[in-house]
């Protein structure tokens, strides 16, 4: 890279991406508790560390202008007004606005009201045992993204449950490449695919066909997420791949098909067949994310293999 270069010129991977990501997550924290004068320096930051023609760029300086017109209209002294019709109570309501706990409370009441609506709808489904033990191989497989997210450094929520539609935890990207994306978004069939080996050894070591089924519909699911398309998992990672590494990907899941005779991994070759066709390729190849992406494929196709079943969720 030469001297004083801030993207790279073949992949425009942004150099400083980790510490634009902190300085995001600073910035967002301050616009929460109203320090918009703060917000704005505090985003200013990050403009020396990004090419200035850059798209991130320009939408700092656009972020920095709205922030500014903000800070200037605000009211003088909002707090001194509030705080004297509380009286006695102004310190606790004051010590609670320049705080996160009530901030993380509402974020915690989020995810734990989503959980419990998630778990209410699939235990009437399916009963308490594998309803239950369902919900909480899906909090696994998010887990694995949020965790993954987190040990990077980068900013993201707890996940967020919708009933009969699945999961998902919002996390902020600013400069964050395509590797990165790809690799966050394979965490998740890892982790469900960690969750189904449990499942598996339990149903070994029990022959209860509680476990059988909760380990199936698990690795059911995760290689169905694994599908590179839309917004699913397989999607993400896939925008890593080269086409030479995106033709490697459809042997791997034509020779899987071929090993297992599961059906699945033809619809995930469809989805592969499709991408070798998109105009979305990477500037540069990712054989890492190739190989992991293949690995969890062929580790959850171990899972349906070993385990008889008839179907989704059933021995």
């Amino acid at each position: 890279m030469p001297l004083g270069a801030l993207a790279c010129e073949k992949c425009q991977a942004l150099l400083y991406s980790e510490e634009l990501a902190r300085i995001s997550t600073r910035a967002n924290s301050l616009e929460e508790q109203d320090n918009l004068t703060q917000a704005r320096e505090e985003w200013l930051k990050a403009l020396p560390l990004l090419p200035p023609t850059s798209t991130q760029a320009e939408w700092i300086r656009g972020k920095v202008y709205k922030l500014e017109l903000a800070a200037k209209h605000a009211p003088a002294h909002p707090k001194n007004e509030w705080a004297k019709k509380l009286g006695p109570l102004a310190p606790v309501a004051i010590l609670l606005a320049k705080s996160k706990v009530l901030l993380t409370a509402l974020f915690k009441l989020k995810f734990l009201l989503s959980l419990g609506a998630f778990m209410a709808l699939y235990w009437s489904l399916y009963g308490a045992a594998f309803g239950v033990g369902f919900v909480l191989l899906i909090f696994v497989h998010e887990m694995g993204h949020y965790i993954d997210i987190r040990r990077r450094g980068l900013p993201a929520d707890m996940p967020v449950f919708l009933p009969g539609l699945g999961a998902y935890v919002r996390w902020q990207a600013l400069g964050v490449t395509r590797t990165t994306r790809a690799a966050v978004s394979l965490a998740g069939p890892l982790a469900g695919f960690l969750g189904a080996a449990v499942c598996a050894v339990m149903w070994y070591k029990t022959g209860s066909g509680v476990w059988a089924a909760l380990a199936s519909a698990t690795a059911w699911l995760n290689i169905l997420n694994l599908i590179p398309i839309w917004v699913l998992d397989g999607g993400q990672a896939a925008n890593a791949l080269s086409k030479t590494e995106r033709f490697v990907l459809l042997a791997s899941c034509l020779a899987l098909w071929a090993i297992t005779g599961n059906g699945l991994f033809f619809l995930v070759a469809g989805g592969v067949t499709y991408r070798l066709f998109t105009r979305d390729l990477p500037p540069m190849p990712s054989p890492k994310i190739a190989v992991y992406y293949v690995f969890v494929l062929a580790a959850l196709g171990s899972v349906l293999y070993l385990i008889p079943t008839q179907g989704f969720g059933q021995q």
